[in-house]
């Protein structure tokens, strides 16, 4: 009882305070307001796409390091990026972990952050969506296997309407090459009944160009897809610099 009573007067006594001198109290509030603490408030009067990809980084990571703020330290990894969030969804905790002011929860913060980037765009293209060329595949697929260091080979499995059933990933392995088992591939299309499968991988090394191991997993896919009665509809090679089609070679 007493402590309410002590909490009680000490509340009105500030009231009190912060009518008789209006002035001191908007002084104080805009001082205490640090560098760090800027970027919310510039959210909370403006709306988040006011804000620039270091600002809306600076509030994950909370604040800076001793010798900056926290959007001066996200500007900085953003510029040592090439000004590309792809290459920061890149960066590995240890890289991010390299910069000053970056710990372990910081970093994990961030690429989480940078996953949930991805997964929308997952999403988005899931639903609204349909996978009849392309480029639809690889705007799908690049944030997912294009900054990878490792190959992975992936498979679309489509209904008659060219919609997404599911989404496999059937083997990953080392920078050049990855080995897919196409008994799992006919396996898992049977079970999604699909219709028809687009068939994607990744090249670590950055070139678009068909190796003969593709070509020559392109031929059993498809072969063993006809068997039972499932199309092929392509073959998507994914690298940074954009993506191969069989198909649009002319090649499928």
């Amino acid at each position: 009882m007493a402590d309410r009573h002590y909490n009680s007067d000490w509340e009105d006594e500030f009231g009190r305070l912060e009518e008789a001198m209006p002035e001191e109290k908007e002084h104080v509030a805009m001082r205490d307001i640090t560098t760090d603490d800027r970027p919310r408030e510039k959210l909370l009067k403006m709306g988040a796409e006011k804000l620039s990809r270091a600002e809306l980084l600076a509030i994950l990571i909370g604040s800076g390091s001793t010798r900056q703020n926290a959007t001066e330290l996200m500007t900085d990894i953003i510029s040592d990026c090439g000004g590309q969030l792809m290459n920061l969804d890149r960066m590995s905790i240890e890289e991010l972990m390299s910069y000053n002011g970056i710990g372990l929860a910081k970093a994990v913060t961030i690429k989480a952050a940078l996953e949930l980037g991805n997964r929308r765009v997952n999403e988005t293209m899931t639903t609204a969506k349909t996978f009849n060329n392309a480029e639809t595949t690889y705007r799908f697929m690049k944030h997912k296997i294009a900054n990878l260091t490792h190959e992975e080979c992936w498979a679309l499995m489509l209904n008659n309407k060219s919609r997404l059933l599911k989404l496999a990933r059937l083997s990953q392995g080392g920078r050049t090459s990855t080995l897919v088992d196409v008994r799992i591939l006919l396996k898992q299309a049977i079970m999604a009944e699909a219709i028809c499968v687009i068939l994607v991988h990744n090249h670590p090394s950055g070139g678009l160009s068909p190796s003969r191991d593709d070509d020559r997993l392109t031929e059993s896919v498809k072969s063993a897809l006809q068997a039972v009665s499932i199309q092929l509809l392509d073959h998507v090679i994914i690298a940074d610099g954009g993506y191969y089609s069989y198909v649009e070679n002319g090649r499928l």
